[in-house]
């Protein structure tokens, strides 16, 4: 979501959070934890974009670590910035791991996932990727082919039914491990939006 977003629009949604003080935003945080608890989300819905905003500040001013909150009992602690973990699944996931939703670093590697996850893991990213890789053609590659257009959105089309699959019913999995975890669920490269995914 932030991706998609100007900069000063990013900051400007955020002031809200800017104006809590750290005991606010300590609490408004662990409270919707509590609401995310328990489901696969949609990085572009609402309530994850509002969390992230906070997040975001939180980090700054580095909230968690004065422990103003309790955060729902199911929820560990973050090797990376010691915030509660919320992992984001990107279509870079064997490169980058699972994202800490609040610092944006990696939160855990693709080799430390639970060894039950990363074998359908691996295999849907090694299916995505040279999906996406048509958004990123160099002019030989596109001159091989006899209609580029056609073949990026064919591409285009199969992000959406791997991005669904993703969502449907890798994410489910993920579930016995992580309290909650959200998905990347759009493909600006190749021009998918959340709406286009349905399942």
């Amino acid at each position: 979501m932030a991706d998609s977003l100007p900069d000063p629009l990013w900051k400007e949604y955020s002031l809200v959070f800017e104006k809590f003080d750290d005991l606010t935003l300590a609490r408004w945080l662990a409270q919707t934890l509590g609401q995310l608890e328990g489901r696969v989300w949609r990085f572009s819905h609402p309530l994850v974009g509002a969390y992230r905003l906070a997040a975001e500040v939180a980090d700054g001013r580095q909230v968690w670590l004065k422990r103003l909150a309790t955060v729902p009992a199911s929820f560990s602690e973050a090797p990376c910035c010691r915030a509660p973990v919320l992992p984001l699944f990107s279509r870079d996931v064997l490169q980058r791991g699972l994202i800490c939703q609040h610092c944006s670093e990696t939160l855990m590697s693709f080799e430390d996932m639970p060894a039950d996850l990363q074998p359908e893991v691996q295999k849907w990213a090694e299916e995505y990727a040279p999906v996406h890789a048509v958004a990123h053609w160099e002019d030989r590659q596109r001159q091989s082919v006899p209609d580029y257009d056609q073949s990026f959105d064919d591409a285009a089309e199969e992000a959406e039914k791997l991005l669904a699959v993703a969502g449907s019913q890798l994410l489910p999995k993920f579930l016995e491990h992580f309290s909650a975890v959200v998905w990347e669920d759009q493909d600006e490269c190749l021009e998918v939006r959340p709406e286009d995914i349905v399942f």
